[in-house]
């Protein structure tokens, strides 16, 4: 068994005993090797025993009981907030929001920003490799609005047509560029601090879909000078239905709320409601609290080892992951080379169903995605239906690629290739 240390911070057969999905048998027949975090991670037993222990011994209500349990999730959600906030270098606890995910985090500022601020005449700028959750939100606003959305097409490589966005905006009256930091299926990595730059000089706001990004490299939303910045839990070691909402203060504080009820109110009068300070104001509702707490668990698991190793232990083992798929026969690889590539590695197989790929590779144990992975207009550029999706993650052995590959080998003999 292949032991990786890039460092005495990372240990990968000590990572590995952290989290008890991995030790299983899958099918009851092989051992599993999971290879689906884009879409998900495994989480580990700190992460699980913190949501655990919030039900098990302090389940209440946060900001609104003064009784012990109230006080203790309102301080352990609180200080997860905090967790979030040093860990993407936000300036003030107030711009990090809290979200189910990336999803709701987009849709919150194109309904809230967006709907105040997008008219007829303007332009939105996105991209041809984004997520159907960064097409979607503005098309509906669109069909509303009346405002137009252009695509940055992607080039042959796998990157973004740069000339193309640096061309519209200075030819359109762009309000806002929103896009991915890492595409989930190409794997490339966006040069979002030029972007930003660009942007920022056409008068242009950014959002940016950091779901692929956040769980696997170091994050400063200062330094990228972002003015949006949307993020999972459940893809870096926390929760379902945990998330963030990065906004600069300034901008959040402009934006009206996008649900009413509780939490969210200053004072609520039959002739009219103000509205909570931030991020309140954004956070209607009994907020999704265990998930919180978890999340900020994760973040702790997450910094202890150390962004920047996680980051060299990934490009590693991705590296190592499109030399050995090169050696399957008929086999075409998606996506730019490994330096400007994240730890995702899409591919389709000559004769074999993308579905069927994934289901021979299940019998093996090893667990991959695929379909279109909610990005069904990059696949239409790419001239496939479906592609079959290998992504890494801190607790994934090189030797786990080799089951890969093995498995791909085997799936090319019971189609007869």
């Amino acid at each position: 068994m292949t032991t990786i240390a890039i460092n005495s911070g990372f240990e990968i057969e000590k990572i590995r005993a952290d989290f008890p999905i991995l030790s299983q048998m899958h099918h009851e027949q092989v051992p599993l090797v999971y290879l689906d975090n884009a879409a998900t991670s495994q989480k580990p037993n700190s992460v699980i025993e913190a949501t655990a222990t919030y039900y098990r011994e302090y389940n209440a209500n946060v900001h609104r009981g003064i009784h012990k349990l109230s006080e203790e999730a309102t301080t352990a959600y609180e200080n997860a907030r905090l967790k979030v906030r040093t860990f993407i270098n936000a300036a003030s606890k107030r711009e990090v929001i809290f979200t189910r995910g990336t999803t709701e985090s987009i849709n919150l500022v194109a309904q809230t920003w967006g709907r105040a601020n997008l008219k007829a005449g303007d332009v939105v700028v996105s991209t041809v490799m984004e997520h159907h959750s960064n097409i979607v939100s503005w098309q509906i606003l669109a069909a509303e609005k009346g405002f137009k959305i252009l695509y940055v097409p992607v080039l042959e490589d796998g990157t973004l047509d740069i000339n193309y966005l640096e061309n519209v905006l200075k030819t359109e009256p762009v309000k806002l560029v929103t896009m991915m930091h890492v595409s989930n299926v190409l794997g490339t990595v966006n040069p979002i601090a030029d972007v930003v730059k660009m942007v920022h000089q056409a008068g242009a706001l950014i959002l940016v879909d950091g779901a692929q990004s956040t769980p696997h490299m170091p994050i400063d939303v200062q330094e990228l000078d972002v003015d949006f910045f949307a993020f999972s839990g459940h893809k870096m070691l926390g929760p379902t239905g945990s998330g963030v909402l990065y906004g600069k203060r300034p901008l959040l504080e402009a934006m009206p709320p996008w649900m009413g009820g509780g939490d969210m109110i200053s004072s609520v009068k039959l002739s009219g409601s103000t509205w909570n300070d931030l991020p309140y104001k954004f956070e209607a509702g009994t907020p999704s609290i265990a998930e919180a707490i978890g999340l900020g668990y994760a973040i702790d698991y997450l910094s202890e080892i150390g962004m920047e190793n996680i980051h060299q232990h990934e490009r590693a083992i991705t590296g190592y992951a499109l030399e050995r798929l090169q050696e399957v026969p008929e086999i075409h690889i998606y996506g730019p080379s490994s330096e400007k590539k994240g730890a995702v590695a899409a591919f389709s197989l000559e004769g074999i169903h993308a579905h069927d790929i994934a289901q021979i590779l299940d019998s093996e144990g090893v667990a991959v995605r695929a379909g279109h992975h909610c990005a069904m207009p990059l696949h239409e550029h790419l001239g496939v239906n479906a592609t079959a999706r290998a992504s890494f993650y801190l607790y994934n052995r090189f030797d786990e690629v080799d089951s890969l590959v093995n498995a791909l080998h085997k799936a090319r003999k019971t189609f007869g290739l």
